[in-house]
């Protein structure tokens, strides 16, 4: 089979590897369909904690073209199937793990991120990481299903309701998967970013309203408390950080209600600085969120709600051969990228 192994810093090689041989309770998929997020574009210009040379791909789709019985084998499976893959492999033994938290198990390894995965033209998989596809829905769009399972497990940390005014800081695209999934609960949604462009697909994805942030000024609250009005007079009860940016957790703690709830699911390094006495003082909960429990199936199911709105997301194409030209964009600002999606196999696309 062929591969792609990004084997240092925005370097590609395409290798011939052999065909795996899945195990007892595995199976063999072809993958079809890859998108690419930033954590692709730090691995690709090695600036990331995983080590190269690496076969990237951790947003994939694809068709079962092997199953071998055992343990963890499924019904809904089988030749000829179309599965969403959850990239995630835990230890099942950790403390984390044990409580049905292995999203965040210590141990956690990620297809394509700290193993190699998807731009190959088949990988192994346990059964019980592989969800088939809606009819309904096209192979393209599921790959779509893993970021928007991230947002669906935030908007599930932040125990989000129909009845809740919620603020999603950042109208990237978990930002606006998780603007996506709020609208479909039927919660009112504020999305806030600092680039007019994203806002204005915020709106397609089911803001309610957009608020532009001008990073060198104050938190515009005034304007915020005009969209939400007399429904949550004391802010929104619920804040999804999903830029990563010290201050804007900031703002986020600052803007919730009393009683409210803070999801950070943005991720950085660099620490935070906010006055300590607002967590306290409006009993604030603060929650983070990171990868999904199993929520791969919800995405699937929402994606198939919202197709078009999911479709629009995808901004560019590329075949798999042109890689290095799709990180390359993927990495320049003026591209203005939504989701960079990878036809594996370009061929029978185009048939």
């Amino acid at each position: 089979m062929f591969a792609m192994r990004t084997v240092s810093a925005k370097t590609i090689r395409e290798e011939e590897l052999p065909k795996p041989v899945p195990g007892p309770g595995q199976a063999l998929v072809r993958i079809d369909h890859v998108t690419l997020c930033g954590t692709d574009l730090h691995i690709w210009e090695d600036d990331y904690t995983t080590e190269l040379p690496l076969i990237q791909g951790h947003e994939l789709s694809g068709t079962i073209t092997e199953l071998v019985p055992g343990s963890g084998s499924r019904e809904a499976l089988a030749e000829g199937v179309r599965v969403a893959i959850d990239p995630l492999d835990t230890c099942g033994e950790c403390q984390a793990c044990r409580r049905g938290r292995g999203n965040v198990c210590p141990h956690l390894t990620v297809l394509g991120c700290y193993g190699d995965g998807g731009f190959a033209e088949y990988v192994v998989v346990p059964q019980e990481r592989l969800y088939p596809i809606p009819d309904s829905l096209p192979s393209d769009l599921a790959p779509v299903a893993e970021p928007i399972a991230i947002s669906l497990e935030a908007v599930t940390r932040g125990r989000a309701t129909g009845e809740d005014t919620v603020l999603v800081l950042g109208a990237g695209p978990i930002g606006l998967l998780a603007t996506l999934a709020l609208h479909d609960l039927g919660a009112t949604v504020v999305t806030a970013d600092t680039l007019p462009g994203r806002l204005e697909l915020a709106k397609r994805f089911g803001a309610d309203h957009t608020l532009l942030i001008d990073p060198t000024q104050d938190f515009p609250a005034e304007t915020l408390a005009g969209y939400i009005g007399d429904r949550a007079a004391d802010g929104p009860e619920l804040v999804i950080e999903a830029t990563g940016v010290p201050s804007s957790l900031t703002n986020a703690i600052r803007a919730v209600a009393p009683a409210g709830r803070v999801v950070q699911v943005g991720i950085s390094t660099r620490p935070t600085n906010f006055p300590l006495n607002l967590v306290p003082f409006k009993e604030v909960d603060i929650l983070g969120s990171r990868n999904s429990q199993g929520l791969i199936p919800q995405a699937l199911e929402l994606i198939a709600r919202h197709q078009d709105t999911v479709r629009s997301l995808l901004t560019h194409r590329f075949r798999i051969r042109d890689l290095e030209s799709a990180f390359a964009t993927l990495g320049d600002p003026s591209q203005n990228v939504g989701k960079i999606l990878i036809d594996m196999h370009p061929e029978e696309a185009a048939s």
